[in-house]
């Protein structure tokens, strides 16, 4: 059973900025090397319904993967040193095929 995570944030940096940009650029660099996540992808909202303009997607195999990147040390490292600091709002959904 795959399982797709998404996390739909808000930055805290001036969209379009530099320090915007270096944050997508390290999470892309950072979480997509970390094993068991596939099909990585950042999107952009369009929409003025939301306020929270970003928006992470990967898949995992299983609940195993998923796990395993929930502890690793890159994403546990990338979560306190960048996520906690830098995002001003979010909210988290993972899915399953149903």
């Amino acid at each position: 059973m795959t399982i797709q995570h998404t996390v739909v944030f808000r930055l805290g940096h001036a969209p379009g900025s530099a320090a915007e940009s270096d944050f997508l650029d390290t999470a892309q660099v950072t979480l997509s090397a970390i094993p068991g996540v596939t099909e990585f992808v950042i999107h952009q909202q369009v929409s003025a319904k939301s306020d929270l303009a970003w928006q992470f997607s990967m898949v995992f195999a299983d609940q195993a993967a998923y796990s395993g990147y929930n502890v690793h040390p890159a994403h546990v490292t990338f979560v306190e040193t960048r996520w906690q600091a830098e995002v001003a709002a979010f909210q988290e959904f993972d899915f399953v095929v149903r």
